[in-house]
């Protein structure tokens, strides 16, 4: 009985921790904004960003269902500039996989059996070349005044960053009238981060040893998929880590990489202007392809 009330002490005494907010400004925040983002302050090295979870579907009425695993990878390295008035800066430039794998034996579909239309399917999984920054954050903005920002909640030794990112924007597969008949791409991203608090804080700290995330999305149907118009969304929950280390990356992806996708064992170069890449627009490239080759096949 004492044990129990001791351990019951203890929980409510964690229950009324409240976090300490910690905000910075300027090149301080650059900093640490550019460890989170990059894992380094060092320019060029390149990071791993692994994450496992799993996926499943909503449809109003039903329940929901595990319809698959998922496994991925974000390689990326950071391009640092430095200007004149608006100081240090840094931009992100990676490229992404992500597998979708049976809920039960955790293998990779290349097909996938459409429990609600009854259809077999071609798997298309992520392959997203480049996923990149589309601008450099600066220390400072045109007038030499702190502009960039950083926030984090502190919880003991552990710094967690939380964002989220509401997605709303016209499919790329859809025409000129999605604001007529719909048909508008609407999803959020959500991420919670774990860093030491002593890393990320530390200016002399220039590599992170420990970085953590939990990734979910909340999104519609993926196009392969063939759901059509019938309701319901995706959700997918997630945790994984970033490293330095290329040794480090796990076993599974290494052999992912190695066998399917070897492009994506490196980020793209710093200096790489191309337009990101979605599910989306991959699947649209995708498609075109595949007309294009059938057209061939027939002359």
């Amino acid at each position: 009985m004492k044990t129990r009330i001791t351990v019951l002490i203890g929980l409510l005494s964690i229950m009324h921790i409240q976090a300490q907010k910690k905000e910075f400004k300027g090149l301080e925040a650059l900093q640490m904004l550019q460890k989170t983002v990059c894992n380094t302050l060092e320019e060029g090295k390149p990071v791993y960003g692994m994450w496992e979870g799993r996926m499943y579907s909503r449809i109003p009425g039903e329940k929901d269902r595990h319809i698959f695993n998922v496994v991925g990878i974000n390689v990326r390295q950071c391009d640092c500039v430095e200007d004149d008035v608006k100081g240090q800066g840094f931009r992100s430039v990676g490229r992404e996989i992500m597998m979708y794998l049976d809920p039960k034996t955790n293998e990779i579909l290349d097909t996938w059996d459409n429990p609600f239309t009854g259809e077999t399917v071609e798997v298309l999984h992520v392959a997203n070349d480049p996923v990149s920054l589309r601008s450099y954050i600066y220390e400072k903005d045109e007038e030499g005044k702190d502009r960039a920002t950083f926030s984090f909640r502190q919880y003991g030794d552990v710094a967690v960053t939380s964002y989220e990112y509401p997605l709303f924007y016209d499919n790329p597969l859809g025409g000129e009238y999605q604001k007529a008949i719909g048909g508008t791409y609407h999803a959020m991203e959500i991420f919670n981060t774990y860093y030491s608090t002593e890393e990320i804080t530390n200016p002399k700290t220039r590599d992170l040893k420990t970085s953590s995330i939990s990734w979910s999305r909340i999104a519609q149907w993926l196009p392969w998929m063939g759901m059509g118009s019938k309701q319901g969304i995706m959700v997918v929950n997630s945790t994984g880590e970033s490293v330095l280390d290329k040794d480090k990356i796990w076993p599974r992806i290494q052999t992912i990489l190695k066998e399917r996708y070897p492009l994506y064992m490196n980020p793209p170069a710093k200096d790489d202007k191309r337009p990101n890449e979605t599910s989306w627009t991959v699947f649209k490239k995708h498609m075109a392809s595949k007309k294009k080759e059938k057209e061939t096949n027939k002359e």
